[in-house]
């Protein structure tokens, strides 16, 4: 009843809110004098061929900017830029006219300040009876009624979903239609008003992300039918020999290395259930060999593009592949889990050390019966597809294929077998195994970021940014690491990093000898930043509920108190990787 309660006051106050921007729109709207489009023809026309790019203050190009055309004041025609930022447009004047034809070209969006040019046509380029004009045109910000707007919309849905006030699919889904109907209502009557375009909401939806979320997920859920992930935790528990730390070790490998080629939360999924089935039959609590399976997690994932969803931001947006973040991460990621290690022999060790297993023969008997492959046939057919999709990954800069792609040929392949031998059923993998939720979340989330970007949040923050570091790239790449993982450790890194993508992209261009290493920092920061609470990451929150539900409770204090330290660890491992290694 209080959550109803809750939820009942956040939707009126949010469609309250709503309606006073509806009113005051319509309130503050000027009226604006409609003009004669008509052109008239000339008796002896010359045709003046006028073009050029709309570009902001960081030299990028705008589109859906508006362009006003006029010649001697009069109104001739009115364009909008493409998404290169390009205008063209023909005019046509009187020869007799030339002489004494004034062009005016206005330039206009919502956010920016308009500009106007004027040429003489009798000082344009010509060649028979064409005349030629091009220059580009740069556009000032202004924080206008849709910065703010868009801007207060952003953080109240970035409120939501990082402390889970409302499911974060709704809250962005509510956050981005919020945006969009302004836009087509205040914004119809008063341009100020004007976030974005629905055209706009749908190019700024990365599908690439999208659809390599799905491949992954269907191919996980065909794999998971085969009792793979349990053999594994079985496994470990055979090698260790009766050896809680070094089965705790074993499972630390297995989660990092599988955590990079899955992803983290399914990893954790899979892995968690079994683990706490073996720590119960040990009488020693799960929340200490899951605590650094967590970490580990969360390390595996940042080596690679597809292991964390803040990398899979970042590959797609800066264009890095799977190799890339192999070389780039790989040693630094190997460097933080040697150092895990240390710390979970400092601060668990003596509760792995206080387990004495009497019976190991009999209890691995126990698990070898429990942990079994149930289907080899699928399993091998599926292990054969992965190795084909993750060869597709390391060799996609020679096919220039989009990870996406591998993902969904692996996965239609794969699904395809499953289904037709009739090992999976294909309904019920669609239904279960297939996050929607968060593919959804992933969709809206791109449109919240699309609407901050196009009014100029990104813009004043990358700004901000380049002032205090002074342009200096130490500066840069120490503010993008330590604010990225501090940020995440608090807040979603999902929204976090999908929102630091363009300004990092801008500082990267501006700051001379920056190359991929401020991507790198992103990546690290937003990634291993994770590690330092409960809510950091999607892995953290996924593991301790499933240890809640089954009795096994801990609190954000607790969990912080162990793992924010080793987070600072990590992180000042990763600024000293990056200052002196520099990876390109």
């Amino acid at each position: 009843m209080c959550c109803l309660k809750r939820d009942g006051i956040f939707l009126s106050v949010l469609f309250s809110v709503l309606f006073l921007f509806v009113f005051v729109s319509l309130s503050w709207a000027g009226s604006e004098t409609v003009q004669d489009k008509t052109v008239k023809l000339s008796t002896n026309p010359y045709t003046v061929h006028l073009s050029g790019i709309i570009l902001n203050a960081h030299h990028e190009p705008v589109d859906e900017a508006e362009i006003d055309v006029l010649v001697n004041n009069s109104f001739v025609e009115a364009l909008e830029t493409a998404k290169n930022g390009k205008f063209i447009s023909r005019v046509a004047i009187d020869k007799d006219q030339i002489p004494y034809s004034t062009i005016t070209i206005k330039a206009h969006k919502a956010s920016y300040v308009e500009k106007e040019m004027k040429v003489q046509a009798k000082d344009l380029a010509s060649s028979g009876k064409n005349l030629y004009f091009s220059e580009d045109i740069t556009l000032e910000r202004t924080l206008g009624p849709a910065f703010w707007i868009a801007t207060g919309v952003f953080i109240l849905a970035y409120i939501l979903i990082s402390f889970e006030f409302l499911h974060r699919t709704l809250a962005a889904m509510t956050g981005a239609t919020i945006m969009l109907i302004i836009s087509y209502t205040a914004g119809t009557i008063n341009p100020a008003y004007r976030i974005l375009s629905y055209e706009a909401a749908i190019k700024s939806i990365d599908m690439n992300v999208i659809f390599l979320l799905m491949g992954m997920m269907i191919i996980i859920g065909v794999l998971k039918e085969t009792g793979f992930f349990q053999w594994c935790a079985y496994q470990s528990y055979r090698l260790a020999k009766g050896n809680v730390f070094m089965l705790c070790l074993y499972l630390m490998i297995f989660t990092a290395v599988t955590s990079g080629f899955l992803d983290n939360v399914t990893t954790m999924l899979l892995l968690t259930g079994v683990t706490i089935e073996i720590c119960v039959a040990l009488s020693l609590n799960p929340l200490y060999m899951l605590m650094p399976l967590i970490l580990s997690s969360n390390i595996g994932g940042t080596a690679t593009l597809i292991g964390d969803p803040p990398n899979i931001l970042i590959g797609s947006f800066a264009h890095l592949s799977f190799l890339h973040f192999v070389e780039a991460l790989g040693p630094i990621c190997a460097i933080v889990f040697i150092a895990l290690v240390i710390y979970t022999k400092f601060v668990w060790g003596r509760h792995f050390d206080e387990i004495k297993v009497d019976n190991i023969a009999d209890f691995t008997r126990k698990l070898k019966e429990e942990c079994k492959i149930t289907d080899k046939k699928l399993l091998t057919i599926g292990l054969i597809i992965l190795a084909f999709v993750i060869f597709l990954f390391l060799t996609e800069n020679f096919w220039h294929m989009e990870v996406s792609v591998a993902a969904l040929t692996g996965a239609a392949l794969l699904f395809s077998y499953a289904v037709v031998t009739e090992k999976v059923d294909l309904i019920r993998l669609i239904e279960k195994d297939i996050e929607w939720p968060t593919l959804l979340f992933f969709i809206f989330l791109f449109m919240l970021v699309g609407a901050v970007e196009s009014t100029g949040l990104l813009d004043l923050v990358a700004n901000w940014i380049l002032y205090l570091s002074h342009g200096n790239f130490m500066a840069a790449l120490t503010f993008i690491l330590w604010i990225s993982a501090i940020m995440s450790a608090f807040v979603d890194n999902i929204p976090f990093t999908a929102t630091m993508l363009p300004i990092v992209a801008y500082l990267s261009q501006v700051i001379p000898g920056s190359a991929n290493t401020l991507w790198w920092a992103l990546a690290l920061g937003a990634c291993l930043g994770g590690n330092g609470t409960m809510i950091g990451a999607s892995a953290n929150v996924v593991t301790i509920g499933i240890a809640d539900s089954k009795g096994y409770k801990t609190t954000f204090g607790a969990f912080m108190k162990t793992a924010f330290p080793y987070m600072i660890i990590s992180i000042s491992l990763c600024q000293l990787w990056l200052m002196f290694v520099r990876p390109a």
